[in-house]
């Protein structure tokens, strides 16, 4: 019996003493803290949770809606409007990358890899990495090229960095820009060709100039054939993914017009390559040897003398 009598349960004095005087009480549980009526009430312990999940449904609801705010409100002359077209990681460049010199058949460049998440940041680090390469790399060539040679004294060509970077960064913006003009008022006119926005055209014209980096650096061996071959590579490669990506957006338009808006691409895209390898890597005039004249006049208190030289 007294073990049977410690399994039963006991009353605290105070809380009996409590219902004694007022039979008619009740006892509310403490996680019962709810304002809503019993029959909605949830199980104990989901009332917290449910109201955690509205605070950070909340939380997750104002950010969203002040990062879209913050985009939408940024005007153009500000930092964070251009911010956003930086918002890369190197991942995604390197993916783009190995895209513009392994361009697959069937597959469109912008669609495959720019679209998601068009930036500024690889064409525009591409361009400069370009400019000097090509602007060191003529340097070396005619420092290699001249090596030798009797006469030749070495300086340095430091105008070639501003020459590349115009004709570079021209190509880089310009060309993209008037095509995507062209493009707009082709869409207009014929309303059922593929359209790309201007920072679509400007990443494709960026990644497409990676492959002329190393053929810049091989432009160093001064031998014509190595860079003619090398120039053909890259012009093959790069003018591919150009084809596979503006074909689709021109093919529906009128067969005169699509052919000659690529043959217009590919072609500046040539003269691109052929005029820097002409203008910083030709083979250069050889150097006149400082030979003396065979004969000299001078004159000496009003009187010509010849002296014969060999």
């Amino acid at each position: 019996m007294a073990a049977a009598d410690d399994l039963q349960f006991q009353e605290f004095d105070d809380a009996t003493n409590l219902l004694a005087a007022n039979p008619d009480a009740t006892t509310i549980s403490i996680t019962d803290t709810s304002d809503k009526p019993k029959n909605q009430r949830g199980p104990p312990g989901e009332v917290g949770r449910d109201e955690d999940e509205d605070l950070l449904g909340n939380e997750d609801s104002d950010k969203a809606e002040l990062l879209a705010g913050q985009k939408k409100s940024a005007p153009f002359w500000t930092f964070d409007y251009y911010q956003t077209f930086f918002d890369v990681d190197t991942y995604q460049v390197l993916d783009r990358i190995k895209g513009s010199l392994l361009p697959l058949p069937g597959k469109n460049f912008v669609r495959l890899y720019i679209r998601s998440n068009p930036d500024l940041y690889g064409p525009f680090w591409i361009c400069a990495t370009l400019v000097f390469a090509i602007a060191i790399s003529g340097n070396l060539a005619n420092f290699f090229t001249h090596r030798g040679q009797r006469g030749y004294r070495y300086v340095p060509e430091f105008h070639k960095v501003s020459i590349a970077a115009t004709a570079i960064y021209t190509y880089a913006w310009l060309i993209p820009l008037a095509l995507w003009g062209f493009l707009m008022w082709r869409n207009n006119k014929v309303m059922n060709i593929v359209s790309y926005s201007f920072l679509e055209i400007v990443c494709v014209y960026g990644y497409s100039l990676f492959i002329y980096i190393p053929t810049a650096v091989l432009w160093i061996i001064p031998n014509e054939i190595v860079r003619w071959i090398t120039i053909v590579l890259a012009m093959c490669l790069s003018g591919t993914v150009l084809l596979m990506t503006f074909w689709p957006a021109v093919r529906d338009d009128n067969q005169r017009i699509a052919v000659a808006t690529i043959a217009v691409i590919l072609i500046l895209h040539a003269l691109l390559a052929v005029g820097c390898k002409a203008y910083f890597f030709d083979p250069p005039e050889k150097v006149k040897s400082a030979s003396v004249p065979t004969s000299t006049t001078a004159t000496i208190n009003g009187t010509a003398l010849a002296s014969q030289k060999t």
